[in-house]
């Protein structure tokens, strides 16, 4: 009798296998599948046992509880990953001219201002409203709107993304800016003097090339990252500056951006991202809580500012900027996409869960409304947004069968077009 190989189940990952899943982790849409999963994971859990999964969240390792380890120390990394995309889009790629950056950046600030003046509006002309939520609607979840672009909008010009990854970066910084500024318990200049020193250090080493092995800048981001969260400055923010510092290279084979985004991507996509989800997302959705998302003003103004506010302000703010400036869109792409971009920029999930208990620190009621809300206006926005990248799609494919090798005159509002 001829014997079998003998495979072993949930054995450890090595070779090729490792790459595979590696590739795996890096796609944008498996990202966002596996921060889906953990949102629907973190609503169970909550619903069916939420003694246990609050138990669970508020256990202590070291310094901090599990919650604020997801929160102001892992979600740094997924901001890591971000700044460094944006400084590879800033410097050769489709962001490096700043006519073409001006447009997401004014765009994104319209697009905070103008759901922050609708949740504000709302709560102040309804009796009960709550004025202190104001910034929970300004964010945009770069994971959630990248991974339903990659899903729907594959046949999207390569510039829509670099425009919503703009925008949601800038989106994030301000929302981050806010925080420092309007949810700071004061300013340790002490220790925000030495984050700026691992970041200065950081920069140097990374232009001067001093260090062979990307090894020797873990401690120092590490060591940046806890001066920042103990400076009153929320965490994440050094994860950014030091994306921003990292040297680009026109060397492909040798591109330190590449090489961290190689490493580190995986882990951010398939571990940091989902966990946060997890210890953020669970939020109980009993009737009570369901029935004030359409008559209490707080979460009212949350769903209202994502999907109307979000939309509005980011149109117009391209469209005012590219009407008067020199400024333009990104190759290819005409309004039509921008408003695209705009409905599924509601999307406002990790700053946005973040957002929620800063605001309402002593009132978990609120908090926990906040977040409801978040999750329904962040819902709509996916689904509406995804419907105007479907449809936006195929005109595009319809343009590149009708006119091959040629590229729609960006921002030309046409029939053809639309």
């Amino acid at each position: 009798m001829a014997h079998r190989r003998r495979e072993t189940l949930f054995g450890p990952v090595s070779g090729p296998d490792a790459l595979h899943l590696s590739d795996v982790l890096r796609n944008e849409t498996t990202g966002g599948l596996l921060m889906l999963l953990a949102t629907v994971a973190a609503l169970l859990w909550a619903n069916l046992s939420h003694e246990s999964y609050e138990a669970f969240r508020g256990v202590t390792i070291g310094p901090l509880s599990i919650e604020s380890w997801a929160a102001d120390g892992l979600l740094t990394v997924f901001f890591f990953i971000a700044g460094l995309e944006l400084k590879q889009e800033f410097t050769e790629g489709s962001l490096s001219r700043p006519t073409d950056a001006m447009v997401p950046i004014i765009a994104a600030v319209c697009g905070m201002l103008f759901p922050a003046g609708i949740y504000t509006l709302i709560n102040a002309l309804t009796p009960g409203g709550h004025p202190g939520g104001w910034a929970i609607p300004m964010a945009t979840d770069i994971a959630f709107a990248l991974a339903v672009l990659a899903i729907v909008g594959s046949g999207m010009p390569q510039s829509v993304r670099a425009f919503l990854l703009t925008l949601a970066i800038a989106d994030d910084l301000g929302s981050i800016i806010v925080i420092a500024v309007f949810f700071s318990h004061g300013l340790n200049l002490a220790w925000l003097g030495g984050a700026l020193a691992c970041m200065a250090l950081w920069g140097v080493l990374q232009h001067r090339q001093l260090l062979d092995s990307g090894w020797w800048y873990v401690p120092i981001f590490i060591i940046g990252w806890w001066c920042m969260f103990n400076s009153g400055i929320h965490s994440t923010i050094a994860g950014v500056i030091f994306g921003l510092l990292t040297r680009c290279s026109e060397d492909e084979l040798n591109d330190p951006i590449d090489r961290w985004q190689h490493k580190v991507e995986p882990w951010s996509a398939g571990v940091v991202v989902p966990f946060f989800a997890l210890m953020s997302a669970g939020v109980q959705l009993t009737k009570d809580a369901l029935r004030a998302l359409v008559t209490n003003p707080v979460p009212l103004g949350i769903i209202v500012g994502l999907i109307v506010g979000k939309s509005i302000g980011i149109f117009l703010g391209s469209f005012l900027t590219a009407r008067l400036t020199s400024a333009t869109l990104g190759r290819g792409v005409v309004w039509a996409d921008i408003a695209a971009v705009g409905v599924l920029s509601g999307i406002g999930f990790t700053v946005s869960m973040l957002l929620s208990d800063l605001s309402f620190p002593s009132d978990g009621f609120y908090a926990d409304e906040a977040k409801a809300a978040v999750l329904v206006g962040s819902t709509l926005a996916a689904l509406f947004g995804a419907l105007l990248l479907t449809y936006r799609t195929k005109r595009h494919d319809k343009w590149r069968r009708a006119h091959p090798g040629q590229v729609p005159r960006a921002g030309k509002l046409r029939r053809s077009h639309v």
